[in-house]
Parts: C-alpha cells; sequence; structure tokens
C-alpha cells in the first residue's frame, strides 16, 4: 500500500527486453538505500517488485502486460520516474490509499499557470470507463502522485497543483499527449461492486411466483 507521496525522481538507466518481458533499471539518489531484493516500490504509480540491486539504484522486471497497460511504453533512458516506498505500518496516511494498480492510461494535456498565482491547472484525458470513479473533490493517482479532483468535463480532469508537486515530482518532464498512469479511489470501486451486489440481490428477491 501506498500514499501518493512522492519520496523522490528516478531516471530510467536502461530497458533491456528479456523473452517477452523487460528488465527496468532505475537509478536514484537516497531511496534505494532503503531497498532490497524482493521489496515493493512504486515506480510512477506501478508496483513493481525489486529483483536485483545496481549501483545508484535498482532494478525490477515488466511483464507484457504491464508494459502495455501503463505509462512505461513511453519510458526510454533518461525518463525520469516518480518513486515511493510502501506505507510503514505505524506511518502517517499523508495522501490517499494507492494500491499501484493502475485503471487505465489517461493522456497528459498540458500544465496551465493559474492566474494571478503561482499555482497551475494540471489536466488530463482520461479513459471513459474511469470517469464512474471520479467525483468532485475526490482522490485520484496521476503516476503516483495522490491528487484531489477540482474539475470534471466530458472526458477531461483538471487538478490544481502547487509549484513544489511541480518541482518534486515528473510532471514537468511531460510532453503533450504522454500517456500516464491513472489509479482511481479503491472505495469508490469497492462501493460500486456492493451496489451492482445489492441490485443482483433486490432482482433475484423479486423473481419468486406471484399471484
Amino acid at each position: 500500500m501506498f500514499t501518493g507521496i512522492i519520496e523522490e525522481v528516478g531516471h530510467v538507466k536502461g530497458i533491456h527486453p528479456n523473452d517477452g518481458t523487460r528488465r527496468l533499471e532505475i537509478s536514484a539518489s537516497t531511496i534505494y538505500r532503503n531497498l532490497g531484493i524482493g521489496d515493493s516500490v512504486a515506480v510512477s504509480g506501478v508496483c513493481l517488485t525489486v529483483i536485483d540491486m545496481i549501483e545508484n539504484g535498482f532494478a525490477a522486471d515488466l511483464a507484457a502486460e504491464t508494459w502495455e497497460r501503463t505509462s512505461f511504453s513511453r519510458l526510454a533512458p533518461g525518463a525520469a520516474v516518480n518513486l515511493e516506498l510502501p506505507l510503514k505500518a505505524d506511518g502517517r496516511l499523508g495522501g490517499h490509499m494507492v494500491q499501484g494498480h493502475v485503471d487505465g492510461m489517461g493522456r497528459f494535456l498540458g500544465l496551465e499557470a493559474i492566474p494571478n498565482a503561482q499555482d497551475y491547472w494540471l489536466h488530463v484525458e482520461i479513459p471513459s470507463d474511469l470517469d464512474k470513479y471520479l467525483v468532485f473533490k475526490g482522490s485520484i493517482a496521476i503516476e503516483g502522485i495522490s491528487l484531489t479532483v477540482a474539475k470534471l468535463s466530458g472526458n477531461r480532469l483538471s487538478v490544481a497543483v502547487i509549484p513544489h508537486t511541480c518541482s518534486v515530482t515528473n510532471l514537468a518532464s511531460l510532453n503533450p499527449f504522454d500517456p500516464v498512469n491513472i489509479e482511481t479511489d479503491i472505495v469508490a470501486k469497492y462501493l460500486e461492486k456492493w451496489m451492482n451486489r445489492s441490485a443482483e440481490s433486490s432482482e433475484c428477491s423479486d423473481t419468486g411466483p406471484r399471484e
């Protein structure tokens, strides 16, 4: 479990294809010192398992599905990625509950300076099937960053981003229409399943004989 509070921006050191999978090597400044083989780490919102330690960094293997269903498909050596260690049992939940399981890919539309402020609007195009999990002022993880939904208009999502967030994440390195990882609020997904089951139970109870 993660919180969406990015601890460090790392960089892709290498991507090595290997019989249908890929080995992703990440260089970092400090976070790798707290990692060992078998540990979990969130890389731009994707929960990965460390399979090797390299000089000033770590390596993780990517299944073909992970490569195809996440923003990793746009990565190249030197690309910036957001890094976060799992939440400790006695740690603070500074952002929101983030599993590291990407629900879909959105598209980065840009950072727009807010007039008479130092903040920015982050605009992202979201997949239509994820819209049902998003609400005004609800939580969302974009590239692993815990953010709050500020505007929803069709398939366009906007969140307000402070300068600090831009400086400690990979947002400033993104180009228009780059794919970005989206994970919606886990509570919304559980609620949907509960409501669907309630509806099914109600339908079953109405199928008995009638006079």
